[in-house]
């Protein structure tokens, strides 16, 4: 007997099996007529699964199956469209027409690592052989409390997080950090993952061991993984105009096109061009911060516009003054001009004292768990793993991180 194979819920033994990839010029209807459907049923087929799936946003790139029956006839029974390694869609192509939006099961695998900072916290996590996605996520966490523009070598960390992985073995990407210490200038900045139930609202963020919240009102920068070219000063020789003069912002030397976003919420007050800033958008967050953003190769945002912390509100480019791409950061406080890394700015919500006991109760384990995991020497190479497998169905959030690894 052959053996058996599943895949999409459905057995593939029962089926002509064609699988291949969207290329550039397919379309749904191109795929189907090559397929002997033809164009007015391509037409049904589309006008009923257009509430569960869109058939003209298929994507290069993306794989497809489709099953035909296994008689002379070989008609299409079925078109498979894989958004990424868990998500899929079905297209029925029957007697009844219908699509439906399927998840593969996952298995989820906890793991530890600690690691060095040798250059840089990418080049680290890079050879502890983990996605490059825990770099995101670290610096997404600590990106309110660690300059990371400023880690030093032998500053050091450990993380405790999930990967997934498909039923075959196949690598889905993290999940989750759980828990993570950064020891920054020899000082650990703890960070816990907890949600805070309140009624019908929930909220699911990172705090400390004193239970402070970790985010606050302002990013430390801008942009992610670059260099300050140039630091706020009343007195710098302007590379441009060739004179002395102050320097009220503060440069980050990027690539061209790098994401700049906003460092707080507020809302865009202008966004425009002038010969010396060239493009340009300001963002007043309340009645006493506001903050700017020059040099642009492209603005993102309208004027009136709202922006959330951390929104992309345009591109690195090199438009007005400037010799290269970089954005120039400049602050505000009372409509003054000042240095953001001299402000004591204001910090998020804390955990308030009613959850307070049952944050420490949670955090206690996950704490000592942490702890107890020795931090890796500079030569050391050894991880560490917790080999605790739970199976279950990707949740919510799989779809977007999972979009972002491929």
């Amino acid at each position: 007997m052959p053996k058996i194979i599943k895949e999409f819920d459905f057995v593939l033994n029962d089926y002509q099996v064609v699988k291949d990839t969207i290329k550039s010029g397919d379309s749904f209807g191109a795929i189907m007529d090559a397929h002997g459907v033809t164009r007015s049923q391509v037409f049904e087929i589309s006008n009923k699964v257009k509430d569960s799936f869109n058939v003209a946003k298929i994507a290069v790139g993306k794989p497809y199956t489709i099953l035909k029956s296994k008689d002379s006839i070989a008609e299409v029974k079925a078109f498979i469209y894989q958004k990424n390694k868990v998500n899929y869609a079905v297209v029925h192509v029957t007697d009844s027409i219908y699509a439906s939006n399927k998840k593969k099961n996952v298995i989820t695998k906890k793991r530890s690592i600690t690691g060095v900072i040798d250059s840089s916290l990418s080049q680290t996590i890079e050879h502890e052989n983990v996605s490059p996605y825990l770099t995101h996520i670290l610096s997404s966490i600590y990106q309110w409390s660690i300059d990371f523009f400023k880690i030093q070598k032998g500053d050091r960390f450990k993380v405790i997080f999930t990967e997934q992985f498909l039923e075959d073995g196949t690598y889905v990407g993290i999940n989750d950090v759980e828990a993570a210490i950064f020891e920054h200038n020899k000082t650990p900045f703890y960070a816990f993952q907890y949600e805070v139930k309140e009624s019908k609202k929930q909220e699911v963020s990172y705090y400390d061991d004193q239970a402070k919240s970790l985010q606050s009102f302002f990013l430390k920068a801008p942009l992610q993984f670059s260099r300050i070219s140039s630091r706020y000063s009343r007195r710098r020789f302007h590379p441009v105009q060739k004179r002395w003069k102050s320097h009220k912002g503060t440069d980050y030397a990027a690539p061209h096109g790098t994401p700049i976003w906003s460092t707080a919420n507020g809302t865009v007050v202008k966004a425009g061009y002038t010969s010396g800033n060239g493009k340009y958008v300001k963002v007043k967050h309340n009645n006493k911060y506001s903050t700017q953003y020059l040099h642009m190769s492209k603005i993102l945002v309208k004027k009136g516009q709202y922006v959330k912390q951390g929104d992309v509100i345009g591109r690195v480019g090199s438009t007005g003054l400037a010799t290269g791409p970089h954005v120039c950061y400049r602050f505000w406080v009372n409509g003054k001009q000042v240095d953001p890394y001299r402000q004591k700015l204001p910090s998020s919500k804390n955990i308030e004292e009613k959850h307070k006991e049952a944050y420490f109760k949670y955090i206690k384990p996950i704490k000592k768990a942490i702890d107890s995991i020795p931090y890796k020497s500079v030569n050391n190479t050894q991880t560490y793993e917790n080999t605790t497998i739970s199976k279950s169905n990707a949740n919510s959030s799989l779809e977007s991180i999972t979009s972002t690894l491929q």
